[in-house]
Formats: C-alpha cells, structure tokens, sequence
C-alpha cells in the first residue's frame, strides 16, 4: 500500500447496476483527479427491480451533475407522490403515505393530533386522515405540478415528490454520464480478488481473460454475493428474518393502462404484499413473499392474476435475505448496494440507502492510509440508517388487524426491536412523536400516516382537550376542503408529463454553489 498521508488515486468499482453506476457519476462528478473504473459483466446482469425513489432522489441528481429533465425523458420516468397502501390494516381497508407536510397546525398541535382528539370525542365529525394530504389529495386524482413557493400560505408551497423509472435504462444513462466525465467501463467477469499479503488490503481484481486491475479503494457494488467485503474480506452478514420474513420477489412489467397514476400501489397478499408502478411506458408490478409459506409457482399465479395489463416479459424471480452486512467499510473496501445489506422494498429505500452510502463516502473520503476513525463513523452511520429503516418497514407489517392467515398471524404477535416498542409506546400514549437523530430518514408525517393508516390506537396530545370540540372538526374541515381545491386545480399527471422538455436549457455541468450547500448537508439529511 502507498503512503498514508497520499491522496486515493485510484477507485476501482466492482460491479454496474444502478449502485455502481450511481457511485461512478457522483465520483467522476467531484474527484475529476481520481481514475475511476468500473468493472461489469454482462453475462451477470443486476437485480434492477427497484423502480420507485423517496423525495431524497432529487438531492442526489445535483450532486451526480444530473438534469432532472434529461434523467426524466431517458428512464421514462413519472412522478411519485407517495404510497397506496391496499388492505394493510384490514382487508377492505386503504390509507396513503403521502410526501411533505400534513395539514396546518394549531397552536403546537398537529393535524393528527386535532384529528385524534376529534375521533375520540366526535367519532365521525372528520374525514379520512388521507384528506389532510396535499400529496395525497392530488395523488388520488391523478394530478401532479411542482411545488410552488410562491405563497407560503398555500398547500403546494410544501409540496414533496420523488420519481419512478426504469431501473435499467437509469443506470445506462448514468453510466454515459460518467463515461463522459472519463469514467473508465471495463466488461468482464471476476474470477479473483487479491489482497496484500502484509496488510489484507484488496491489491486488485483478476478477470476471466486474465487482465488485472489494481486500485487504491474499492467500492463493491457486487450486489447480493458481496464479493470483496463478504467472500474476501470475510465481514459477517446481521439476518432480520424473524422480523421480515419475506424472502423472495417475483417481478414482471406488463402493458401501461390509463390513468398513469402518480403514486405506487401496495396490495397485501396471502403471504406478502404486490407492487405497482406506473412508468410512461409500462406498469413494474411484483409480488414480495415468505418462501416458507408460498411456493413460487403460487406466487407467479397470484402476480400473473393481478395485473392491470397483459404481461411483457416472464416472471423474474428474486431471492433475498433481510439484514446489513456488519461492517459496510472493512480496510480499503466500501460496500454500497446490496453488498452491504437489503430491506425489501416496501417504502423505496433501497436506491436511497445506496445514495446516502455514497454521500458519506464522498464526505469521509480516505486518504491511502484510510484512518480507523473515518472508518468507523461511516459504519456507524450506516448502521444506524439501516435500523431506522428496518423499525419503519417492522411497523407496516406489525401494525395489523389481519388474521387468519400464517403469514399476517406471524407478524401481528411477534415481537419487535426496542426501539419501534419505544415508538409504539410514546405515540399510543399522547399522539406524540419526535425524531431521535436528524439522520432518521422517515418524518413524524411519515410514521403518523402509516400508524394511523393501519389502525394503531393512539390518544390524543393532553392539550388538544384545551380547544373545544367543534372548533377542531371546523378547523380539519377547512384544511380539508382547502386541500381539495388546490389538488382539483392541478394539472393531470399524464399530460404534466407528456408536456416536459426533454433537458433543462443551460443546465450547468459542473459543480456549483448549490452542489457544494448539497454535500455540506450530508450529515445533516
């Protein structure tokens, strides 16, 4: 190994799909005196099932140098405006996770806490949580526009939105993206990684045809088989399967049917829940299941018997284990993507894990002495992320009034981690939430729609009984129905998008003011 004051000079990325290519462009994007390559194989392929993102998405497009427009015309991309939950809380039953701020507040209270208090002593005066919503007024009919912050007062001021897009064809924009900033694409297969003898650093990585490449740091973007920072560097592997007992995917896109809805769809099913999202050019449709209670056949005639449109393609299959790896840094390796650990994709976090694992690589970024201390804060942080992200996916399944069936039996009666336990008994008792760290991911908005949504029974906020009864349902009716009008006058979602041009005029190329305000925030998002 070189010096330990010496900067990186090398990077060499293990593997494409959309970890790796994501990690290339916002590299090739900063450290234009770093030689960056990529290794990928063909033959391999990626998983590329995950379509839909978080608003989060679109603080990682500045910092990649990406035009949101041009990204949006390459990937056939819609917008997404949050989560229909089908049938969580009990069948015949569905709720929105809608994006941004719920409603106003009164005083300190929140929307939901006047709303609980409401339901508590006027069952009925108020309408369904959903209605509260601008992401999930419009959403639910079919309408989309930017946030407008024009008028503070307004609704849309804090409007929130994320995108759906093909997989595949983002990670191929990204990588012309990269290989224009000198990103160096290498096809071929993997067949040994070495390591120094002396330090137990990877040296480099021998392909099938002999050639080696050499680097100062390697990022494994290898997906599920982790083959730098698993097979090699022998970093262990934390299960949460007796919490998130899916184990496989089958995923299949079929035909687009109108309207193109801004939102995914969550439908439960006998041992696991179905996707749907919209995309211009098709529906991305799978079904998550417990291989322990549903064979695959099964599942593929569920999935193949639940779609909007006729299939494209063949049932893929996708196998799984729910967990992180241990250590996502080890030595001169850093693991982002599926090598350093899966959550299903219930509430999109999994692109949004791989951005945050290259915000703090970017913001730790090693000199070849690569410092212990550096190393640990990251693996820290991402342990942390991958927590936060595990509790909020627990509370989906948990928090349920289905029975009957082993799978929905399982998850409503077994036990959960402390600290969603902790949550469950802070909100239950008040209505009350608070963030414990400022890099949780999902806000008091999000855990409150999602609790409610599925029936958790909360008490009101003890001076929500300060303020009398009917100036509460007059004040939820207000900022119902103003929320209503707002949605009905936004444009439809299909035509919004239709409408778009095809690239930003005078997108800027390299860093600007607002990339380098992005990349100070990274500790604080």
């Amino acid at each position: 190994m070189a010096g330990g004051d010496q900067p990186v000079r090398k990077v060499t990325i293990v593997g494409g799909g959309t970890a790796g290519w994501m990690t290339a462009a916002v590299l090739s994007q900063w450290l234009s005196q770093v030689e960056i390559k990529l290794v990928e194989s063909e033959e391999i392929g990626t998983v590329g099932v995950g379509e839909a993102t978080i608003p989060h998405i679109r603080n990682y497009l500045p910092l990649a140098g990406v035009d949101p427009l041009k990204m949006i015309h390459a990937t056939k991309a819609t917008f997404k405006l949050g989560i229909q939950f089908v049938d969580w809380g009990a069948p015949g039953e569905s709720y929105f996770h809608g994006f941004g701020n719920i409603g106003r507040d009164m005083l300190w209270l929140h929307a939901h806490q006047l709303w609980l208090a409401a339901n508590e002593r006027a069952p009925g005066s108020v309408k369904h949580f959903d209605n509260y919503s601008i992401a999930a007024a419009a959403a639910l009919r079919n309408r989309f526009d930017y946030p407008d912050k024009r008028n503070p007062n307004s609704p849309l001021a804090d409007f929130e939105y994320a995108y759906n897009f093909d997989a595949s064809l983002f990670a191929r924009f990204l990588r012309a993206e990269s290989e224009a900033r000198g990103v160096q694409r290498i096809e071929g297969r993997v067949v040994e990684v070495l390591k120094d003898g002396q330090s137990g650093f990877v040296s480099g990585v021998r392909l099938q045809d002999g050639r080696e490449l050499a680097g100062d740091l390697f990022v494994d973007c290898s997906g599920m088989r982790a083959l730098l920072i698993g097979d090699t560097l022998g970093v262990g592997y934390e299960h949460w399967n007796k919490w998130l007992i899916c184990d496989r995917a089958l995923a299949v896109p079929c035909e687009s049917v109108s309207p193109v809805t801004p939102y995914v769809r969550c439908t439960t099913r006998s041992a696991g829940w179905q996707w749907r999202i919209p995309l211009q050019h098709r529906i991305g449709n799978g079904y998550v299941y417990s291989s322990n209670l549903l064979s695959d056949d099964e599942a593929a005639e569920t999935l193949l018997g639940n779609l909007d449109g006729t299939p494209l393609a063949d049932a893929r299959p996708v196998r799984f284990a729910p967990g992180r790896r241990l250590k996502a840094w080890d030595k001169n390796v850093v693991s982002i993507g599926l090598s350093s650990g899966f959550l299903e994709p219930l509430e999109s976090t999994s692109i949004h894990l791989i951005q945050t694992g290259i915000q703090k690589l970017l913001a730790l970024f090693p000199a070849t002495g690569f410092s212990q201390p550096d190393i640990d804060e990251y693996n820290r942080q991402a342990r942390f992320e991958f927590e936060d992200v595990r509790d909020f996916i627990i509370a989906h399944y948990n928090v349920t009034r289905r029975s009957g069936e082993p799978f929905w039996d399982y998850v409503r009666m077994m036990d959960v981690p402390d600290s969603l336990k902790e949550r469950y008994e802070l909100f239950a008792s008040s209505g009350r939430f608070f963030k414990r760290a400022a890099a949780e991911l999902f806000a008091e908005n999000s855990w409150v729609q999602v609790l409610l949504g599925q029936g958790f029974q909360a008490r009101p906020d003890p001076v929500a009984q300060f303020v009398p009864t009917e100036e509460i349902v007059s004040f939820l009716e207000d900022v119902a129905d103003t929320i209503a009008d707002v949605a009905e006058e936004l444009p439809d979602h299909a035509d919004f998008v239709s409408r778009l041009p095809t690239s930003t005029p005078g997108a800027q190329q390299g860093p600007s003011a607002a990339l380098m305000h992005n990349l100070a925030e990274v500790h604080r998002e």
